[in-house]
């Protein structure tokens, strides 16, 4: 087996197996930096969005326009917590009872002992879990890729030095030029795994960070979030 220079000549000098094991690595890697592109876009768009959400609820008293607002910020885990409380809270329009005017029907309020801090808790606990989850998706195959592209070179591996082997046992001798070949689509077959599985590890790691840090960020407003609301419940408790 003669090995040709550069790139494509290299893979053109393979055997059949080694190209299959390349085709084979080089799907996992096409995916999974599409995978990585897609992931750190969204990301981007996440913390975006939060900031934005954060300076209009700092801003903005009127909880009726914070709502439209939030509606508009698909992509904000804290603005989902914020739509998730509010769209459980009553309403002035329901405490006024049927013949009032709903003039500000969105507006969330607490002044109504049918607040339960508890369930409030475990709606927020609800909306983090499945914000988590839309975060998480496509990370499993980055974390399959990180942990089976390393054996698939291997396999190539194996299988150049069964052909390195092979061809000392048909010329006779161990002579560099029977071996080479050999052990050469062995290490291109290795490379091409190593360097298909580092990027999936490092970026699988990464995520799991920006997950952690998003989902501490929303976690830390809806703690602040609730206890805004538990006095107003506790003095309407006592008006009774």
């Amino acid at each position: 087996m003669m090995f040709q220079a550069g790139p494509i000549g290299l893979v053109g000098s393979l055997g059949a197996v080694s190209k299959v094991v390349l085709l084979l690595l080089f799907f996992f890697s096409v995916i999974s930096w599409s995978i990585i592109i897609f992931k750190w876009r969204a990301f981007r768009a996440c913390d975006e969005e939060d900031k934005r959400f954060l300076n209009a609820y700092g801003r903005t008293q009127e909880k009726d326009e914070v709502c439209r607002f939030a509606k508009r910020l698909t992509a904000s885990p804290i603005a989902a917590v914020f739509l998730g409380i509010s769209d459980r809270l009553p309403t002035e329009a329901s405490e006024a009872g049927p013949e009032a005017k709903p003039q500000r029907a969105a507006k969330p309020s607490s002044d109504s002992a049918g607040v339960d801090p508890q369930y409030l808790e475990r709606v927020v606990t609800h909306i983090m879990q499945d914000q988590i989850s839309t975060q998480e998706a496509y990370l499993p195959f980055l974390a399959t890729t990180g942990n089976i592209t390393p054996f698939i070179g291997l396999l190539g591996t194996v299988l150049g030095i069964i052909d390195a082997f092979g061809e000392i046992g048909k010329q006779g001798t161990a002579s560099i030029s029977a071996v080479a070949p050999g052990v050469a689509e062995a290490l291109v077959a290795t490379a091409a795994g190593l360097f298909t599985a580092i990027p999936a590890v490092i970026a699988y790691n990464y995520y799991l960070t920006r997950i952690r840090r998003t989902t501490f960020r929303a976690e830390a407003f809806s703690i602040e979030f609730l206890n805004s609301l538990r006095p107003q419940a506790k003095t309407a408790g006592g008006r009774k």
